[in-house]
């Protein structure tokens, strides 16, 4: 019996899991879709295109989607068996709560697991895929279309034209383009009165007659004496073709993978060994810029000096006696003029450095923050199908009502303990170990106390020490009567 009471929990859990699963992940998605709707737009991109970038995207939104989806399914599932008055019938044959959720706190655990090996091959290949693809479409340039009053991108030349007309608008008035030579200057001006466009935007040879005009092109001379004599040419047409040749104005490669060794499309073994490579490489660094500033201070140079009774070394005590007494009274600003820009030059070289090794531990710190999270994630899922089954027995509530709500509001506790530790991680403020896991500890003792007031009957908040002491002075005072 208690096996077809596991398998009962297990199906109606998992149904609710996958639904649940399912439209959170569109969300997501199109959330996902709507950020990127600017690189994305007018580029000319096919379905097909923006399809693979979603599908190479979504993998790294499954540990943001997972754990709010398991807890509002365990809070929906053991919700709806306390308001069905399934889990009385349980207990009234011995099966306590606790025994009710051990078939789903292994399914957990074999998710969990599950989740680490995908968060440590798929993830980091959509990275991958999607970054690379995201930086591919940034090179792409809008889709051709010339515009009026404003200078239009063709390859080699911008063109403005100040109208167009006709029936596809085929018609330009007032034309001016900017042509640029071989050594990539912008050398020809062509101006004419109107022109005609006898191909559409979108072929690979675009052919434009244009009317009434003049070219003009400045003249690079063997010698630079000649440069007066011949500064430009200047020619009339009052017929001119040109055929653009626009193949390579989008010619992108969206398949080719520049960019492999960011911190997110590493697994856990190469994160390992990036982590201990960057720590070495900083602590060089430090050493290196310890002694090229000793040395260049002079630093290294300084010797102990044994003081007297007074605490200043006689040698010191000549030095400045010496100084002061000295007859040359200009060497003391001509000391102050040069020290102070010393300092100043020194002080910034020390911020400058500051920085850098600043930029340097919190690349580091991210390597660490992604390691540990691909392990948090495991013990995390547990923790809130705990939580969420334990407030459903004890809320008794199954739907999409209260259960939505309280899991929306655990979850972005959740969420946001764990956003703020690794942004204090980032600079150093906390170590990255503890701001991964900063969430799942805030969260094993909750888990704890709701379990054992789920277990024992108990409600979410015992009011009972507040409200009867008010009861009574009630009654005491305000004449009330006690049923």
């Amino acid at each position: 019996m208690i096996k077809i009471i596991d398998l009962y929990i297990l199906k109606l859990y998992t149904t609710r899991l996958v639904s649940v699963f399912v439209i959170c992940m569109l969300i997501f998605i199109i959330q996902a879709f709507w950020l990127y709707i600017d690189e994305l737009a007018g580029k000319g991109l096919d379905f097909l295109t923006i399809f693979r970038f979603l599908i190479y995207y979504s993998p790294k939104l499954v540990p943001l989607v997972l754990p709010l989806s398991v807890l509002l399914a365990s809070l929906m599932t053991y919700g709806t068996l306390s308001e069905n008055y399934e889990f009385a019938a349980m207990k009234s044959t011995g099966i306590s709560l606790q025994r009710a959720m051990l078939a789903l706190v292994f399914f957990h655990i074999f998710l969990g697991i599950g989740t680490y090996f995908f968060s440590n091959h798929i993830i980091p290949y959509g990275e991958l895929k999607s970054y690379n693809l995201r930086k591919n479409i940034s090179k792409l340039k809008p889709a051709l279309a010339i515009r009026e009053g404003v200078f239009n991108d063709l390859g080699q030349m911008t063109i403005k034209v100040m109208r167009k007309y006709g029936d596809n608008n085929q018609l330009m008035e007032d034309i001016i383009i900017h042509e640029k030579t071989r050594d990539n200057k912008n050398r020809v001006v062509i101006k004419a009165e109107s022109g005609e466009l006898r191909s559409e935007t979108t072929d690979a040879m675009l052919q434009m007659v244009l009317y009434n005009g003049y070219r003009y092109e400045d003249v690079v001379p063997k010698k630079l004496t000649d440069q007066i004599k011949y500064p430009f040419t200047k020619v009339h047409f009052e017929e001119y073709i040109m055929n653009i040749d626009l193949s390579q104005f989008n010619n992108v490669d969206l398949e080719a993978q520049d960019y492999t060794t960011t911190y997110r499309m590493q697994k856990a073994k190469q994160l390992k060994v990036s982590i201990d490579s960057l720590e070495i490489d900083l602590e060089e660094q430090k050493n290196i810029f310890s002694e090229n500033y000793n040395k260049t201070n002079g630093l290294s140079q300084l010797t102990v000096i044994e003081k007297d009774s007074t605490g200043l070394s006689n040698l010191l005590r000549s030095n400045v006696l010496e100084f002061i007494n000295a007859d040359k009274k200009y060497k003391y600003a001509e000391v102050i003029r040069t020290t102070i820009p010393r300092l100043s030059g020194t002080i910034n070289n020390l911020k400058s450095k500051k920085r850098n090794f600043f930029l340097f531990q919190k690349l580091i710190n991210l390597h660490k923050t992604t390691l540990y999270d691909k392990y948090t994630l495991i013990f995390a899922s547990i923790l809130l199908f705990i939580i969420g089954a334990s407030l459903g027995a004890i809320i008794k509530k199954g739907g999409l009502g209260l259960p939505l709500v309280l899991s929306v509001v655990i979850f972005l506790i959740y969420h946001y303990i764990g956003l703020f530790s690794k942004n204090a991680a980032e600079d150093n403020s906390i170590t990255p170990m503890f701001a991964s896991w900063i969430s799942t500890i805030i969260l094993a003792p909750f888990a704890f106390i709701l379990a054992k007031r789920a277990s024992s009957d108990k409600g979410l908040v015992n009011l009972d020490p507040l409200l009867i002491p008010i009861q009574k002075l009630y009654f005491k005072y305000m004449g009330g009567k006690k049923h």
